[in-house]
């Protein structure tokens, strides 16, 4: 399970299992990659919501 997040200056694609983890960022800046963990984590039961919806099992 992974998200994609997108942003003005770029892309990153973070895996939610087995914890939040950075995959892979291309032109986000030091301190986006940084914050960028927490919004993943502050929307986590949301965006695992949506995958599932998705995705179903």
């Amino acid at each position: 399970m992974h998200v994609h997040v997108q942003g003005q200056n770029g892309e990153a694609k973070f895996w939610l299992e087995p914890t939040i983890e950075l995959a892979q960022c291309v032109g986000f800046s030091r301190r986006e990659i940084n914050d960028t963990p927490r919004l993943v984590q502050d929307y986590e039961n949301d965006i695992r919501n949506a995958w599932l919806k998705h995705f179903p099992r």
